[in-house]
């Protein structure tokens, strides 16, 4: 390795490692409302309906998050692409935080009436907002500071913070779960992880304000090339890229709130799992997804992403049926081997997801590009266990959910299709055609 080369790697392990743990702690407070949405919020927030419409009410909420993300993506991608990715890395885990710790103070309905639920959609939208500008950034930090060769591997990095954060929020919750009563559960317990949010948003600050700005995107601004209207400019450039990678990530994104919320209401309420056996099924399932994303992360820098992406989609389309079944035992054993399958689906896809969307787009609009792509297949993803819950409801089976997975599964195996390999293409430069060249700066990485 040459004397420049080992410092760019540790550059490069040390901005990932950054990487991984600020969308840590980000999805950790996400995620922290979609495991208290399925068990909690109903009861605390909306207590007059009855359980099916409550259990509703709280998906919609949680689903408000997901519509809030697009927006928060575009607005955070816009001056991503203008004045830099660590600023808006800042300013996004700043907003989430803020929103989860006042969740976790917010009064319920028997205090504030009406306004408790209003409070709280308002809050997570602020939350959807905060969110929506976290994954490009963190993402692009890795993978613009990676060298060429290992882009889908230092771009894994990040991906791993969702599964991370998860195991987070649901061993809490798991703990508390087993250690308190459900009066005392329900009345403050649920408010404990979101309150001690505040120490991790302070870890988290403090290491990404130590970051420094993507080289790749360094070099745009010394050149004066950041685009005027970046996330227009890429809407205009690349509306089949971006709406291809959407495509691409529907499934993934849905069947994991399918999985990780809505399957904990389900599997409690209606199949007779035990609440701690099922959330800490489901924290040992995320564990097993991190060693997952890395590894297809570092295949698909061999393999390349399109094959990844095709084999995790055509396996989850026929898998969705069985797996389902497997659920539909109450054996947690047999839960949790179809949720390994699962889980090996997804991480084929979102693994490498990060390189692969970012060389889809040049280096003045990828931030924007990339945002979109992911946001957009996120709405559909944060509707899922609300779509769920009402496939159940006007059918009385589980496997309308099996057969919406399957549909689901099928587009994004069609957009994968559709998409092009840019493996050995590289990063785009700050061009305005969507068959540039690879970015310069590629010939002065060390492979």
């Amino acid at each position: 390795m040459s004397e420049t080369a080992a410092p760019a790697a540790r550059s490069s392990r040390r901005v990932a490692a950054a990487s991984l743990v600020g969308t840590t702690i980000e999805w950790y407070d996400f995620f922290l409302f979609g495991t208290a949405s399925a068990l909690v919020f109903n009861t605390v927030f909306f207590p007059s309906f009855d359980p099916l419409t409550g259990t509703l009410a709280a998906f919609g909420t949680f689903a408000v998050g997901f519509i809030a993300r697009p927006f928060g993506g575009a607005l955070f991608a816009h001056y991503g692409d203008k004045i830099g990715r660590k600023p808006m890395l800042v300013y996004s885990l700043l907003l989430m935080g803020a929103a989860t710790v006042l969740m976790g103070a917010l009064p319920g309905y028997d205090t504030l009436g009406v306004w408790a639920p209003i409070l709280l959609v308002l809050l997570r939208f602020a939350q959807g907002f905060g969110v929506g500008g976290e994954w490009g950034g963190a993402a692009l930090m890795a993978v613009e500071h990676a060298p060429s060769h290992r882009r889908g591997f230092y771009g894994s990095w990040p991906q791993v913070g969702v599964p991370l954060g998860l195991v987070l929020g649901t061993t809490t919750f798991a703990v508390l779960s087993a250690l308190l009563t459900d009066e005392q559960f329900l009345a403050w317990g649920w408010r404990l992880p979101f309150l001690g949010s505040v120490v991790l948003i302070g870890v988290g600050m403090w290491i990404r304000l130590g970051l420094h700005e993507s080289p790749v995107f360094q070099k745009t601004l010394d050149e004066k090339a950041a685009a005027r209207m970046p996330v227009l400019d890429a809407i205009r450039t690349y509306p089949k890229e971006i709406a291809l990678a959407a495509g691409s990530f529907l499934a993934t994104n849905s069947t994991f709130y399918v999985g990780s919320v809505w399957l904990v209401a389900y599997a409690t309420q209606e199949l007779a799992y035990e609440r701690t056996t099922i959330l800490t099924a489901n924290a040992f399932l995320s564990l097993s997804d991190i060693p997952m994303i890395l590894f297809f992360g570092l295949l698909s820098d061999r393999l390349g992403r399109r094959p990844l992406f095709l084999a995790g989609m055509g396996l989850l389309a026929l898998f969705a049926v069985p797996y389902f079944w497997l659920v539909s035992t109450s054996n947690v054993w047999l839960f949790i081997l179809g949720g390994l399958v699962v889980q090996a689906c997804r991480s084929a896809v979102y693994g490498p997801q990060s390189a692969f969307f970012a060389e889809q787009f040049s280096t003045r609009m990828r931030y924007s590009g990339s945002s979109l792509a992911y946001q957009i297949a996120s709405i559909l993803g944060g509707l899922a266990p609300l779509t769920c819950t009402a496939l159940v409801a006007a059918t009385g089976s589980i496997y309308a959910v099996a057969g919406f997975v399957v549909v689901i599964a099928l587009i994004s195996l069609g957009c994968s299709y559709a998409m092009t390999e840019t493996l050995r293409s590289g990063l785009r430069e700050n061009t305005d055609s969507p068959g540039d060249a690879p970015d310069m700066a590629e010939s002065d990485r060390t492979r």
